[in-house]
């Protein structure tokens, strides 16, 4: 199963050309795609138009939906911060450490167009779902 990142959903929604966003095209036809209920809140609060926003909702809510967090991962999510900070990294939104450390505990790959989550790939087991990470 793969979830996908709001920054990547961002790109996909205003028609940006990325490869990530390719991905996401080559993904939602031939594999599981899950929505994390706090990316779901993040991509929807960004419309102005409500007919750009009923779309993307009806869209977003034809995935299967899943909750991110809960007190266990609000936990591993702390101590993986520690482990990044000890190393000299320090992401810089507890999104997406808390978006990170869901998909590690919940064995999804992540697909993003966000360095924040980098670290994570490379120190703490995050799978990309994207072959250019």
């Amino acid at each position: 199963m793969t979830l996908v990142d709001s920054s990547v959903w961002i790109d996909y929604f205003r028609g940006a050309v990325t490869p990530q966003t390719d991905c996401l095209d080559r993904l939602l036809g031939s594999q599981l795609i899950v929505v994390g209920d706090l990316i779901l809140a993040e991509v929807l609060q960004g419309f102005v138009s409500d007919r750009d926003y009923a779309q993307a909702r009806a869209l977003l809510t034809a995935l299967p939906v899943v909750p991110l967090v809960g007190a266990e991962i609000a936990q591993q999510a702390a101590s993986n911060f520690r482990q990044l900070r000890a190393r000299g990294i320090t992401v810089r939104k507890t999104i997406d450490t808390l978006i990170a450390t869901s998909c590690i505990e919940h064995g999804y790959a992540l697909l993003y167009n966000d360095r924040d989550f980098d670290p994570f790939v490379e120190h703490l087991g995050l799978v990309s779902a994207w072959p250019g990470h």
